[in-house]
């Protein structure tokens, strides 16, 4: 898996939106952020050298795409925290996370469906 700082994570965020992108395009993106260029710049590198983003020159510009869609990041991302703070267990961390959070009855509700859409799936492979 790839690892990928808080700061890369929300440079990916601003690709994964809309790609390919210049550099110019993600700076006006993460103008919210107050970071200085160079500082954008010196994280694009870094996704760069860690593989999660490619680039292709376009006259004087880069164009910046995502290696890896954010999705397939997601599920690593978040398998390796469930194994690392939970042992692997999901029961734990769901009972943590509703302990400090309040779940909406929306959250609740696509919980259930999917509870009720393993249990369809584990009956079919019984």
């Amino acid at each position: 898996m790839i690892e990928i700082s808080d700061a890369e994570l929300t440079v990916m965020h601003c690709i994964w939106q809309k790609h390919p992108c210049t550099a110019a395009e993600i700076i006006q993106r993460m103008q919210h952020k107050a970071w200085h260029d160079k500082t954008i710049k010196t994280l694009l590198n870094r996704l760069i050298s860690k593989g999660a983003l490619s680039y292709q020159k376009q006259g004087k510009a880069y164009l910046y795409s995502p290696c890896i869609e954010q999705h397939a990041y997601q599920q690593q991302a978040s398998s390796s925290f469930i194994k690392k703070l939970f042992a692997g267990r999901l029961t734990p961390f769901v009972a943590s996370f509703t302990q400090q959070h309040h779940v909406s009855a929306d959250d609740l509700a696509a919980l259930k469906q999917l509870v009720a859409q393993l249990e369809q799936e584990g009956k079919k492979h019984d």
